[in-house]
């Protein structure tokens, strides 16, 4: 199993070095590394004194999907995983996606579970972000279960479904799941495999409030697309109105006037 591990980043040169640290102590190795630097403007162009071995390519900042999209398109490999320069790995996560795999030869994806660290404290994950794997897209509707430093995927399936919407300031990641999901099982590792440090005032779920506004967007996208199965199309529909009228209650709330016409014609329609 060749993989191209893919670490987006953005000014995050010393937590960078942790999550690159958890890289290269894998049990099983890596075939390549590829750093996408999005603009930093800090230190992270010195990354490559640390990890030599690693590639390291800059760009202009685009956002974290354009990052991941670039990393992808220079993988020389046919399996990615992803690493967020803010999270780490278990040593043994390579491993265990390898023996995975080697079971189920036709998954073309999958996920471990996850711990939280927030302020060097291990937290309980919320039951909300309990991991499945098969056929989960009804399980993947409501919210993001998957994250992204948790997953192996082969870039054929990638290639059918297509890559990171760049469109996506945030929510990139539940939108591909959605993608992956509607027609193909997921595999699950059902252990925990990665570590998700939180608390930053510099990542993105801490930067955009209301997430369900870009969650509606890729419910939107996926149920526009005439491919949808009816079945499908029903729990998109179910999914948005419950997204909408919580979306409509807060801008009841802080008298948004055009926001509350739009989430009352977007329910009428869905409803009609």
């Amino acid at each position: 199993m060749d993989i191209s591990v893919v670490i987006p980043t953005y000014n995050r040169y010393e937590v960078l070095k942790r999550a690159l640290a958890s890289v290269y102590a894998q049990t099983h190795k890596s075939k390549e590394v590829i750093i996408i630097d999005d603009g930093s403007t800090d230190e992270t162009s010195q990354i490559t004194k640390d990890f030599p071995d690693a590639m390291y390519i800059y760009q202009d900042n685009a956002g974290v999907s354009s990052a991941r999209n670039l990393g992808i398109k220079k993988a020389n490999y046919e399996w990615i995983a992803f690493l967020d320069s803010d999270d780490e790995w278990h040593p043994q996560k390579l491993q265990e996606h390898l023996e995975f795999h080697l079971n189920y030869p036709k998954l073309q994806m999958s996920y471990t579970d996850e711990r939280w660290i927030r302020e060097t404290l291990e937290i309980k994950v919320p039951k909300k972000y309990r991991k499945f794997g098969g056929s989960i897209f009804k399980e993947c509707l409501s919210h993001c279960i998957i994250a992204p430093s948790s997953t192996v995927i082969h870039k054929d399936l990638l290639h059918r479904v297509g890559l990171f919407d760049e469109s996506l300031e945030v929510c990139e990641d539940y939108d591909l799941w959605l993608r992956i999901a509607v027609e193909n099982e997921i595999g699950l590792i059902d252990k925990k495999l990665i570590i998700k440090y939180g608390g930053d005032e510099g990542q993105l779920s801490m930067k955009f409030w209301g997430m369900d506004r870009f969650r509606v967007k890729a419910l939107e996208k996926l149920l526009n697309n005439k491919g949808s199965k009816a079945s499908v199309s029903k729990e998109i529909t179910n999914e948005l109105t419950k997204k909408y009228t919580l979306l409509l209650k807060g801008a009841i709330k802080h008298v948004k006037i055009q926001d509350i016409n739009n989430y009352e014609n977007k329910i009428k329609k869905l409803n009609v």
